[in-house]
């Protein structure tokens, strides 16, 4: 039994080699060409590198620095300040041009978004907060709900559901979920679908009680059900 074991050790060792061999030998045969792919690899590594350093770093701070301003103008609700900028001072429009490819310049496409909403620029505000794009879930959910906000007051009922919908459903929570849920439901109402108005009503009411929604979300319960067929 031994000698079984002992031959089978000789065998995978010899195995071994034989691979071993192989590897060196075609190593050797094509040395110049992973020669080349190495120093191809390192050159793009290398410049990748340096992009991120001495590029895509500088811009972001330029980026964020230049958003200053517009953000101040934001803040105190000065719209076209904020979009259009001030004196050499660029807004948000300009921005999201020169540094798109920057988070500030991500970011700068929502703001720029709800600002051509309070101006009442609605196919606006839905480009730019369809070009914002966010790993953040709640941001997330409320650049789509405004999506939907902005279909509704265009009375494009059937994109604003959609967009409600989408909304609703990305982060499931007592705070924006309730919010969307309700505006879907009056949307539907707006259309006459009392049967979906209750599903988004009544889905208030047993799964977010503790919503401030929830506190007056049986008055609109009870005026789908009033209307459902």
């Amino acid at each position: 039994m031994a000698k079984k074991n002992k031959n089978t050790s000789g065998e995978a060792l010899e195995n071994i080699e034989n691979s071993l061999s192989k590897t060196e030998q075609f190593i050797e045969k094509n040395q110049k060409m992973l020669m080349i792919v190495m120093a191809v690899l390192l050159v793009v590594v290398g410049g990748y590198w340096a992009f991120m350093k001495f590029v895509k770093a500088p811009m972001e701070e330029d980026a964020l620095s230049q958003m200053f301003v517009a953000e101040q103008n934001f803040e105190v609700d000065s719209f076209k300040l904020a979009l259009n900028g001030y004196q050499t001072y660029p807004g948000f429009v300009q921005i999201t041009e020169d540094y798109g490819n920057t988070k500030a310049g991500n970011l700068a496409n929502y703001y720029a978004g709800v600002s051509y909403m309070n101006l009442g620029e609605f196919d606006k505000a839905i480009e730019y907060l369809e070009n914002f794009k966010t790993k953040d879930i709640m941001l997330g959910s409320i650049s789509t709900g405004l999506i939907g906000d902005a279909y509704v007051e265009k009375g494009d009922l059937d994109k604003a559901i959609n967009f409600y919908k989408q909304a609703s459903s990305k982060n499931l929570n007592d705070y924006s979920t309730p919010v969307y849920l309700k505006k879907l439901g009056m949307v539907y109402e707006e259309k006459k679908d009392f049967n979906n108005a209750l599903i988004a009503y009544q889905t208030i009411y047993d799964k977010y009680k503790k919503s401030n929604e929830a506190r007056t979300i049986q008055k609109y319960i009870e005026r789908a059900k009033i209307n459902v067929n």
